[in-house]
C-alpha cells in the first residue's frame, strides 16, 4: 500500500516557506538546485514531468511522486 501525500499549490509552498524565514533561493541552493529553476517551477513555466523540475515539484510538495536521483 502506498501512502500519497497530499498535494500543495504554489502558493501554499510560498507561504510554508514564508512562515519557515526561508527563501526560494535559500530553499534551491541548500537542497543543490539552481533558484531560477525553482522559480519556474513555482510559477509553472515548467511542467516538471522528469529530471530537476520533476524532483524540486516533489520536494516541494507540489506533486506526489519519487524523488529520482
Amino acid at each position: 500500500m502506498t501512502t500519497r501525500r497530499k498535494v500543495k499549490t504554489p502558493e501554499q509552498v510560498r507561504s510554508q516557506l514564508e512562515r519557515s524565514g526561508i527563501s526560494v533561493s535559500d530553499w534551491a541552493r541548500t537542497n543543490g538546485f539552481h533558484p531560477s529553476l525553482v522559480f519556474e517551477v513555482l510559477e509553472g513555466r515548467v511542467k516538471a514531468r522528469r529530471g530537476k523540475s520533476h524532483n524540486i515539484a516533489v520536494l516541494l510538495g507540489l506533486k506526489d511522486g519519487a524523488v529520482r536521483a
